[in-house]
C-alpha cells in the first residue's frame, strides 16, 4: 500500500472526496485503486445507469433479503449474520467493495419514515443483530458501513435539524448500538448522519467523530459521510471525517488544498485521514465469485419465516388446515409489499406472492378478492362488497392489509399509524360475515390495530419480509413453519401514548428529545401505560415452560443468569429468553426495566435446555454525567426473566457492591449532601444534637434548605458561620474520597 509521503497534497485531497456518485478516486501513479460503495443493507443496490441515492433509478438484479425491521423481530443474531453473509457474497460477485449498512438508529417514534431500515427500539437488541450482520458481511472481504451516526431518528428536516439530546440519553440509548458494533465487529466504515447533534452537524462534530468514536471506542476504520451530508469539507476533515461522498467535481478537494496552503488546516490531519482511506482501498482485491440466485431466494424464504410475529391466535385459528375452505382477500396477497422505498430499494430477482404460495399448499380451491387497491383508486365500496361475498362462502378469510410503498419511505415521516380507512372498513366487514378471520400485515413501520383488532380471530404481523416473504407467510399460515418472531418495537394503542409524541418531529430547526432515556417500552413500563402489544411479545404454535432461574453475582458488578426452557407442546418451536434488569439504586431515574440479555432457543417437542446469559458491568450501569463515565450504584437489583417487556415470568433480587466512590464536599455541595455524607454527616448531626431546639427542628430545616448550596447558607449566617470547621470537614471529605479511589 502506498504511503502519504508518496502522494502530493492535491492527490491526498482527491482521495478524501469521491470520484463520482459511487466510487472513490484512484491514484494510478502510485497504484491506489478505486473502490465501489453502494447501498445495502438487505441486498445490493448497484446502479448501472443514472445514479441516485433515493432509489429512483433502476439497479442491477439482486436478492432482496428481509429488511432490518423483519430481522429485528427475529431476535436471532444468526439470521442477521446469514443476511450479512449473503449480501457480502453478492457484493463480491458484482464488484462492490463496501455495502452501506446496517442501519442501527433507534426507533424513537413509530412515525419515522425509515423505521423499516432499522432494527429495534432497544440498543442492546439492535447492537447484537447489527454486529452479527457486519461479521457475516465482512467475512467475505466486503466492508460494512454502520449508519447513521448519530441521533438520526426522523426524516423530517433530516439534513439540517438539530437533535437536541442530553448526554446520558445519547450514551444509554442512541450510542450503544454503534459502540457495540465498533468494539465487537470492527466495521470497515462508519457513516455520519445528515443532522446536527446539539447544534453541530454530525459531519463537523469532532466530539462525535473523534473523541467518542475513535478515542473512546477505539474505531480505526474510515468515517464516510452520508451522501451530501458535508457542508464544509475542511471542517469535516478537521472533525475526523475521512471520505466525503458523493464526489463534488473537485470542489471539495480544492477547498482542502487551499486550507492547507493557507495554514488553516494542518497537513498532518489530512495525512491521517488519507492513511485510513488507503487502508480501506485494500478491499479492492476482494471482488469475484458467482451468485446462485435460486439458492439465495430459498435462503430469503427460510429467514423471513423466522421474522414474522404472531400477535393473536384465538381458539387456535392458526395454523390453517390444508383442506379448509379459504378466502384470500387483499391486494397485498397478489401484489406483495416486501421492502421499503428509498436508497435501500432492491431490484429483486423474483418476488413470491402469498396468494400463489397459499394455493400451492392448499388442497382445496382458494378464492380471492382484491378488496382494495394499493394506490386507493377504484370503487372501494364495490370491492368491499365482492370481498364480503367471498368471505361468506368460506371457513376462514385471510385478509392481507398494510401500507403501500407510497405511505412510508426514506425522505419523509408518516403522519399517523392507522391503516387506510378502506382497509379498516374491509377488515371489519369481512370479520362480520366470515366464520373466522385472519389478518396478515405488511408494513415497514408499526401500524395501529385499532379499531378492528377485537373483531378478528388471528393477527400475523409480517412487517416487510423481502422478496420471498409471500412464500414465508404461506409457510407460517399452514404451520410448515412455526412463528417465532418477537416484537422489536412496541405497538401502542394510540400514537399519543408514545413517549416522543409531543416532541416529534420538532420545530424551527430543532427536535428536543424530551423523553430522555424513556424510549419505547421503557416509557410504557415506567409510567404504567399499557401497549396494545409490548416489546418482546410474540406467540407460537407450541408452548414453553421457563424455570430454574439462578443468578450468580460475579465480583462487584457482573452476574451470570441461567434458566431452563422446556417445549411443553406437541411441535418444534423457538423461544426467546429475555433477561431484564430493574432497579431504583443510584441518583438518576431509571426505567422500570431494561433488556440486558437474550437468547433464542429452538427446541423439539418435549425437549429441555438450560441457557446461560452473562450480564456485564454495563447491564447494571447508568451514564453518570457528574463523573463523565459509567457508574454502577451500590444496592439491590432485580434480574427478571420476562415473556415480554410487560410480563415478568421469574425474578431474583441481587445486591451489588457497585462503585465505591464518594464526592468530596465543597461549598457548592448542597446542605443535604453535607448532612448525608457518611463521614462528615454524623459530625454535623452531632452538632445539632447538642442544641435541643435545633435538634427538634432539624428534619423540617433540612427539607427547607436541603437543596441550597452550603455557600448560600454560610452567607446567610454571616459572622456566625463556622467557616473554619467547615473547611476542616471539607478536607476530611477529600481524604475519604481519595481513599476510596485508591484504597490502601
Amino acid at each position: 500500500m502506498p504511503t502519504t509521503e508518496q502522494l502530493t497534497l492535491d492527490e491526498k485531497a482527491v482521495l478524501l472526496t469521491g470520484r463520482d456518485f459511487w466510487s472513490t478516486a484512484p491514484i494510478e501513479r502510485v497504484g491506489v485503486p478505486s473502490i465501489v460503495l453502494t447501498d445495502g443493507p438487505h441486498g445490493v443496490r448497484l446502479q448501472d445507469g443514472s445514479p441516485d441515492h433515493l432509489g429512483l433509478h433502476d439497479s442491477r438484479p439482486a436478492t432482496c433479503f428481509p429488511p432490518a425491521v423483519a430481522v429485528g423481530s427475529s431476535w436471532n443474531p444468526d439470521v442477521a449474520a446469514r443476511v450479512g453473509s449473503a449480501v457480502g457474497r453478492q457484493c463480491r460477485a458484482l464488484g462492490v467493495h463496501v455495502a452501506l449498512g446496517p442501519g442501527v438508529n433507534i426507533k424513537r417514534s413509530p412515525l419515522c419514515g425509515r423505521n423499516f431500515e432499522y432494527y429495534s427500539e432497544d440498543p442492546l437488541l439492535t447492537g447484537a443483530l447489527a454486529a452479527a450482520h457486519v461479521r457475516g458481511q465482512q467475512a467475505h472481504g466486503v466492508g460494512a458501513s454502520v449508519k447513521h451516526f448519530a441521533a438520526n431518528n426522523q426524516e423530517t428536516e433530516r439534513m439540517r435539524v438539530s437533535a437536541d439530546v442530553d448526554e446520558r440519553t445519547l450514551r444509554e440509548i442512541y450510542f450503544p448500538a454503534f459502540e457495540h458494533v465498533v468494539t465487537e465487529a470492527r466495521p470497515a466504515t462508519v457513516m455520519c448522519s445528515y443532522n446536527r447533534v446539539n447544534g453541530i452537524h454530525a459531519s463537523e462534530n469532532r466530539w462525535l467523530l473523534t473523541d467518542v468514536l475513535r478515542e473512546q471506542w477505539g474505531f480505526t476504520g474510515t468515517v464516510v459521510s452520508d451522501w451530501g451530508a458535508v457542508r464544509d469539507p475542511v471542517a469535516a476533515v478537521r472533525a475526523g471525517l475521512d471520505l466525503q461522498m458523493p464526489g463534488t467535481g473537485g470542489v471539495g478537494a480544492r477547498r482542502i488544498v487551499d486550507a492547507v496552503e493557507a495554514g488553516e488546516l494542518d497537513e498532518s490531519v489530512v495525512d491521517t485521514a488519507v492513511e485510513r482511506l488507503l487502508a480501506l482501498t485494500e478491499l479492492a482485491d476482494t471482488s469475484g465469485g458467482e451468485v446462485d440466485f435460486d439458492a439465495d431466494h430459498a435462503l430469503a424464504r427460510e429467514l423471513a419465516a423466522e421474522c414474522a410475529v404472531l400477535l393473536k391466535n384465538d381458539d387456535d385459528t392458526l395454523p390453517l388446515a390444508v383442506d379448509a375452505r379459504i378466502a384470500v382477500i387483499g391486494e397485498f396477497a397478489r401484489t406483495p409489499r416486501f421492502q421499503g422505498g428509498g436508497s435501500s430499494h432492491i431490484n429483486a430477482t423474483r418476488v413470491d406472492a402469498a396468494l400463489d404460495a397459499i394455493r400451492e399448499l392448499a388442497t382445496e380451491e382458494v378464492e380471492f378478492a382484491p378488496g382494495f387497491t394499493a394506490d386507493g383508486s377504484g370503487d372501494a365500496g364495490a370491492m368491499r362488497d365482492d370481498a364480503v361475498a367471498v368471505a361468506r362462502r368460506t371457513d376462514v378469510a385471510v385478509v392481507f392489509a398494510g401500507l403501500a410503498e407510497a405511505d412510508e419511505s426514506e425522505g419523509f415521516d408518516r403522519d399517523g399509524i392507522s391503516l387506510p380507512e378502506t382497509q379498516i372498513g374491509l377488515i371489519r366487514a369481512v370479520a362480520a360475515v366470515a366464520p373466522r378471520t385472519v389478518v396478515v400485515l405488511s408494513n415497514g413501520g408499526v401500524v395501529s390495530l385499532e379499531p378492528w383488532h377485537d373483531d378478528v380471530d388471528a393477527v400475523l404481523e409480517g412487517f416487510l419480509l423481502g422478496e420471498a416473504g409471500g412464500g414465508a407467510l404461506a409457510d407460517l399460515l399452514f404451520g410448515v413453519a412455526n412463528p417465532s418472531g418477537r416484537l422489536a418495537e412496541t405497538i401502542p394503542v394510540r400514537l399519543a401514548d408514545t413517549a416522543s409524541y409531543v416532541n416529534f418531529p420538532g420545530e424551527q430547526g430543532h427536535v428536543r428529545y424530551g423523553e430522555g432515556v424513556m424510549v419505547g417500552y421503557r416509557w410504557h413500563e415506567s409510567v404504567g401505560l399499557p401497549a396494545r402489544y409490548p416489546f418482546g411479545y410474540g406467540l407460537s404454535y407450541t408452548t414453553f415452560d421457563v424455570g430454574a432461574l439462578c443468578v450468580d453475582v460475579l465480583g462487584e458488578d457482573t452476574a451470570r443468569v441461567s434458566v431452563t426452557v422446556t417445549n411443553t407442546g406437541s411441535r418444534a418451536g423457538s423461544h426467546v429468553v429475555q433477561v431484564y434488569v430493574s432497579t431504583s439504586a443510584g441518583p438518576v431515574r431509571r426505567p422500570r426495566r431494561e433488556l440486558r440479555g437474550f437468547a433464542k432457543l429452538r427446541l423439539e417437542a418435549g425437549e429441555s435446555r438450560t441457557v446461560t446469559i452473562d450480564l456485564n458491568r454495563r447491564a447494571f450501569a447508568f451514564w453518570d454525567v457528574e463523573r463523565d463515565g459509567w457508574s454502577v450504584a451500590p444496592g439491590e437489583y432485580a434480574v427478571q426473566v420476562c415473556e415480554n417487556a410487560a410480563s415478568v415470568t421469574l425474578s431474583q433480587a441481587v445486591t451489588l457492591r457497585g462503585d465505591d466512590v464518594l464526592d468530596a464536599l465543597t461549598m457548592e455541595s448542597t446542605v443535604e449532601q453535607w448532612f448525608t455524607h457518611p463521614v462528615v454527616g454524623p459530625t454535623l448531626l452531632a452538632e445539632f444534637a447538642d442544641r435541643a431546639d435545633a435538634s427538634e427542628r432539624a428534619p423540617d430545616m433540612l427539607r427547607m434548605v436541603g437543596s441550597m448550596p452550603m455557600r448560600t447558607v454560610v452567607g446567610m449566617l454571616g459572622d456566625a458561620a463556622p467557616v473554619t470547621k467547615l473547611e476542616q470537614m471539607m478536607e476530611l471529605s477529600r481524604r475519604e474520597a481519595d481513599r476510596r479511589i485508591s484504597p490502601a
